[in-house]
């Protein structure tokens, strides 16, 4: 498909239309020159999710018995699999000491308060893990693509996101940042499932809806976020997530990877596939 096939066949993209067009839907998997081409065997999937969430336990044993905090941020485009993959983080963990943080939008109040306030209130007590699906990060991306922000109050969050973070990890919280990215294509795709499907119709949103014609733009907020908060002692991870179960695997093995704890098991909590996930500047500035 030539560059003019593409961008002719996302112009004319109608998310109402009963059938996806055969150009978007074929070259879905493959969108942001994502390297594989074909989702991953289910069968092989669930082998890996499961040997990945019994370790997955074991980490949630040893934060408990070390009094430790532990906070995964998922952030990334519409679309990209963020609470599919919380979902697999939660799924056997036990839910007095994991939580998962999906906030809806501020309060009266809660927007007359310093920005950062209502997402420290969600932060773990000792032994406990919080998994924020979309976080304080808001304010880098949805917030200023859709005008929910003024400029001056984004520039001021990417001052300021760097240092509350310092401070989360100086006082012991390990903090991992995730950043879930799809082709476009893909998104295009999943957005048109979404719409068609009776179970998944609730999941569209108005702010999707307007994402579809601002995909320059989340590119845009997202490269001038990395360059404001990728930082040694908080780095961000990109995974690619054309393949969800890819995703989530890989997912899972950045957290074990990075966090030490009783009874590891080096052979499951390996580093991520590098094919898909990185934080280099080709995965931060080169990517969807």
């Amino acid at each position: 498909m030539s560059d003019t096939e593409r961008a002719e066949a996302i112009a004319a993209f109608d998310l109402e239309a009963p059938k996806l067009p055969d150009i978007i839907e074929d070259n879905a998997m493959e969108s942001g020159d994502y390297p594989y081409s074909k989702r991953m065997k289910r069968k092989a999937y669930e082998k890996e999710l499961l040997a990945l969430q019994i370790e997955l336990l074991k980490l949630q044993s040893s934060i408990a018995a070390r009094g430790e905090r532990v906070v995964v941020v998922f952030e990334g485009r519409d679309t990209a699999g963020k609470g599919g993959t919380i979902n697999r983080f939660r799924q056997h963990l036990n839910p007095r000491h994991a939580h998962i943080v999906a906030l809806t939008k501020p309060t009266e109040a809660e927007r007359g308060q310093w920005y950062f306030q209502r997402y420290v209130a969600h932060l773990p007590t000792a032994g406990d893990m919080a998994l924020f699906d979309r976080s304080w990060y808001n304010r880098a991306g949805v917030e200023p693509v859709m005008g929910f922000c003024t400029p001056e109050q984004h520039q001021l969050f990417l001052e300021e996101a760097p240092l509350f973070e310092e401070r989360l990890v100086k006082d012991g919280i390990h903090l991992i940042k995730i950043w879930l990215t799809i082709g476009q294509e893909m998104q295009l795709h999943r957005l048109h499932r979404r719409r068609h499907d009776p179970l998944k119709h609730w999941k569209i949103s108005p702010i999707d809806l307007k994402a579809i014609e601002l995909w320059e733009e989340y590119t845009r907020v997202k490269e001038q976020m990395f360059r404001a908060t990728h930082q040694a002692a908080t780095p961000w991870t990109v995974i690619l997530s054309n393949d969800k179960r890819r995703a989530r695997l890989n997912a899972l093995k950045l957290v074990l990877n990075q966090l030490d704890y009783e009874g590891k098991d080096e052979s499951v909590a390996q580093a991520p596939d590098p094919k898909i996930a990185g934080n280099s500047d080709e995965f931060l500035f080169n990517r969807p």
